[in-house]
């Protein structure tokens, strides 16, 4: 492949970290940005696409962010040919906004020997949306936000079965919230002395994300967790990212404010993105891996309709 091929997929890597590069040295941390939006307040989701299913990973990030940015407050976004399919207009002078498609192919190629051999290739695409804020003539139910699937009084019920269902021995005392390897047990500090149901949820999926991590789970790397600092900044943005995506996912809105000890991740963030272009991709996939694992572990419809 030669730096011509290579050069577009570079790019896009690079354009995207060096947006949340530029973010983080303001001091914005842009995954937890809808929740600091006073037009986002109380209504916050992951961004859908124009068939209602849920963006995932990195795109997450980029939509959040975009949003906030310009005052977008719905949730929707499609491409400029969906929205004409649909009956609708992107209103000239709209600009989109950019989000990516990452897969991979088996390519066979002649090996030193002769043999063929099967060589997988990761490729990354970008496209371009748009919010149905900057769109016309969309049905009408485009327009209104769906409400919500679960009432407002049993939101935090509904929160706190989910993690039940995940399995995890959750101990609380103390005044630190961590997840311990060696006992695979998560520590949280009493509810009563979180500012809110929402913020003890939240810091609750922050744990879960890194409980995801041992080998019988998801199988993220956490040796050198406790030695390297850099290896453990690394798994506190997943955890982060991971617990923005399962606070949108289960309909929290709590309060996120940094933890006291990720204000030191922050230079070693910086860092690392400066360094690897691809490290925020790979973050947030780990986080989506992580979120994807935690509602496998449900109970599915046909399991509630058997117990009832």
């Amino acid at each position: 492949m030669t730096g011509k091929e290579t050069k577009p997929r570079a790019d896009i890597y690079a354009r995207i970290t060096d947006r949340i590069v530029a973010d983080l040295e303001r001091g914005v941390r842009p995954w937890v940005q809808p929740w600091n939006a006073a037009n986002a307040a109380g209504r916050i989701t992951r961004p859908l696409r124009h068939n209602g299913m849920p963006y995932q990973g990195i795109n997450v990030v980029l939509l959040w962010s975009e949003a906030v940015a310009r005052g977008f407050t719905s949730p929707i976004w499609m491409t400029f040919k969906q929205s004409l399919e649909l009956g609708g207009h992107v209103r000239k002078g709209e600009s989109g906004t950019m989000v990516v498609y990452a897969n991979k192919f088996t390519k066979t190629e002649t090996d030193e020997y002769g043999d063929d051999v099967e060589r997988t290739v990761p490729f990354l695409r970008a496209y371009t949306v748009f919010c149905v804020d900057q769109i016309d003539d969309l049905p009408d139910h485009y327009y209104g936000r769906p409400a919500p699937s679960i009432a407002p009084g049993q939101r935090i019920a509904h929160v706190d079965g989910f993690f039940t269902n995940t399995g995890a021995t959750i101990r609380h005392g103390g005044d630190k919230a961590f997840f311990a390897p060696a006992l695979d047990l998560i520590q949280m500090p009493p509810f009563e002395s979180f500012r809110d149901a929402e913020s003890y949820a939240a810091t609750l999926a922050h744990e879960c994300v890194h409980w995801t991590g041992p080998a019988h789970r998801v199988n993220r790397d956490l040796s050198r967790y406790a030695k390297d600092r850099s290896e453990r900044a690394r798994e506190e943005l997943v955890a982060e990212l991971g617990a923005c995506f399962l606070s949108a996912d289960l309909g929290i809105v709590p309060e996120l404010e940094p933890r006291a000890d990720h204000a030191s991740y922050l230079a070693s963030w910086l860092e690392v993105l400066s360094n690897e272009k691809r490290f925020i991709f790979s973050a947030a996939a780990h986080a989506q891996r992580a979120v994807t694992y935690l509602h496998d572990l449900q109970p599915k419809q046909a399991e509630i309709d058997q117990a009832a």
